[in-house]
């Protein structure tokens, strides 16, 4: 396999550091997308937003003669789901008790979906995992948003970070949680393009 210029289209702390974990080498751009959705299913959802977040990196990227035939784009957005709501990042402390405190004693679904451009093709793909929380006192949900972790998380909450000491177990990706497939990644990758990074 040739080299491989990954961009990762997303601003996400967590996600930069699944793929430094990897070893594998990246650089972040962002550009700026609606990602207003009316499609009810998570996971259509989810690989609609991603691909239009790598579209529009692509097309910065083009705007700037910045693309090469080793530019490989990845995209990524997540998204928590309890009884057909969608719990997206909180808008305030209130949102987040709010959120917490639906997830409290349940289980509940998490959407990742990933877009990947390379040389003029597209390809999209998701992971569903199930993720259950143990029953929360109010005043274990109030310590957990003091804490300023669930903001900027989608379903206000962070599995990697405090939010562990409540979740009992999960049927699925561990990493789908965090906020990257990278089981999913990397046959998608294999797949579609031939490239295992």
């Amino acid at each position: 396999m040739s080299y491989i210029n990954l961009i990762l289209a997303s601003a996400s702390p967590r996600r930069r550091e699944i793929l430094s974990t990897l070893g594998i080498p990246f650089t972040v751009m962002t550009a700026e997308t609606d990602e207003a959705c009316e499609l009810s299913q998570p996971g259509a959802r989810v690989e609609e937003i991603s691909k239009r977040k790598c579209l529009a990196v692509q097309a910065l990227l083009q705007k700037n003669n910045r693309i090469t035939e080793d530019t490989l784009i990845l995209a990524s957005d997540t998204l928590v789901t309890l009884d057909g709501i969608f719990l997206g990042k909180p808008a305030d402390h209130e949102d987040a008790r709010r959120m917490v405190n639906m997830l409290s004693g349940r289980g509940h679904t998490v959407a990742s979906g990933i877009a990947l451009w390379y040389r003029g093709k597209i390809v999209t793909a998701h992971e569903l995992t199930t993720v259950h929380f143990a029953p929360m006192s109010r005043q274990e949900i109030d310590c957990y948003v003091a804490t300023e972790e669930p903001m900027g998380k989608a379903g206000a909450y962070a599995i990697q970070g405090n939010a562990s000491r409540y979740i009992t177990g999960i049927e699925g990706d561990y990493f789908n949680v965090v906020g990257l497939p990278v089981r999913r990644l990397y046959t998608t990758l294999k797949e579609a393009f031939n490239i295992t990074l």
